[in-house]
């Protein structure tokens, strides 16, 4: 094949990979725009100061929303204060101070393999580990530790990526200047970092809102008509509601459901809205 020929087979090929990946955007772009306008239409009725501020009812009319916004926020809360700091301290680790023997490869490859565990299986881990051995019974805690432990190694590996992409000439600039490993780190390594670590926390957090067969697993409660006033307090969920509502034979519980879904809908993309600000701010002030 001529030199001519292999360039234009090139160019036809290059086309044929951006109309279909364009194809694919699209699709998916479609099937997404087609279950919002459902769901929107469906539940965007029922959303009202009524439903936003009412506990569960027998009575779907009745039934509102106030205690699993409540118990997600608690969980959340509760996930991002253990697996934020845990996470970037073990990346840190692995990535700025461990030596790069068997033992730190078997460490990543766990890691990597651990990020694609079923859900549930940390449902089950949560179970046994913090519900019937260390007795936290089906509380906030044990919920947002078992969140913790499913976070933890996307947590883990986001900032590691996050770290690797800070160029050596930084480190060797402020190692020049007679900085300490610490003083590198905490001064020039993690602020230019903090991007990529938000970015990784964003995604994760956004997963911990919507996971259910964890928190079905440890057995968080579906009706719960008062609001928890601590982390030792029983709890349920946006997705265990919506969930209990789903399975309901009354159609109204179907409507609750939908304008459910649109509640969670808008506070994943508040939460994550306040993130990505935070993050962009946090950029602006970097300066090398």
């Amino acid at each position: 094949m001529s030199a001519w020929n292999r360039k234009t087979r090139d160019r036809l090929v290059d086309k044929a990979f951006a109309l279909a990946g364009l194809a694919t955007t699209l699709i998916g772009l479609g099937v997404l725009a087609v279950l919002l306008a459902d769901v929107l239409t469906d539940g965007a009725g029922r959303i009202s100061w009524q439903f936003l501020t009412s506990f569960p009812s027998r009575k779907p009319a009745e039934a509102g929303f106030l205690s699993s916004i409540a118990g997600s926020l608690w969980v959340v809360a509760t996930t991002v204060l253990v697996a934020v700091p845990v996470g970037v301290a073990a990346a840190v680790h692995l990535e700025e101070y461990s030596r790069k023997n068997w033992l730190h490869h078997l460490l990543e490859i766990n890691i990597a393999n651990l990020a694609g565990v079923p859900s549930i299986i940390y449902g089950l881990l949560g179970l046994g580990l913090f519900v019937r051995w260390l007795s936290l019974g089906r509380s906030i805690l044990a919920g947002g530790l078992t969140l913790a432990l499913l976070l933890l190694p996307m947590i883990i590996m986001a900032t590691r990526e996050a770290l690797r992409a800070i160029p050596m000439s930084i480190r060797e600039g402020a190692y020049a200047l007679g900085a300490t490993k610490w003083q590198v780190i905490r001064g020039q390594i993690l602020p230019a970092a903090w991007g990529g670590i938000m970015t990784g926390v964003i995604l994760s957090v956004s997963r911990a809102i919507g996971e259910t067969a964890p928190l079905i697993t440890i057995g968080a409660l579906t009706y719960i008509a008062f609001l928890p006033q601590g982390p030792m307090d029983p709890f349920t969920a946006m997705p265990i509601q919506i969930f209990n509502w789903v399975s309901r034979p009354q159609k109204g519980f179907l409507v609750n459901a939908a304008a459910g879904i649109i509640v969670l809908l808008f506070i994943t993309l508040l939460i994550n809205g306040a993130a990505i600000w935070l993050r962009h701010r946090h950029q602006r002030k970097i300066r090398w």
